[in-house]
């Protein structure tokens, strides 16, 4: 078996890894926060940007997979309107 750019981008082995490494930096975050005994705001906002960083990543992720399945998506929201439009056309007729 031939290992292509097409076949990395389509395993995204790069992404994975990178949201496997974000986990564990959450992980870390958190239990370091939750074992201080007063967490000043400083602290507080530094878990708070790991918190929102991991959620803009992650929606970045999942709009990614999108765009790799965006043939697919378009044939089958094709198929739908036509059904639809069929129903529509038929409901109206009778």
């Amino acid at each position: 078996m031939k290992i292509t750019p097409q076949s990395l981008d389509s395993w995204r082995i790069i992404p994975r890894l990178l949201i496997g490494m974000y986990c564990v930096a959450f992980w870390d975050a958190t239990q370091w926060f939750m074992g201080l005994e007063n967490p000043t705001n400083a602290q507080a906002g530094f878990v708070s940007t790991i918190v929102g960083a991991g959620a803009a990543w992650f929606g970045l992720y999942v709009s990614n997979s999108k765009n790799l399945n965006k043939d697919k998506t378009d044939e089958k929201t094709t198929l739908m309107m036509q059904r639809t439009t069929n129903t529509w056309i038929n409901t109206e007729t009778d």
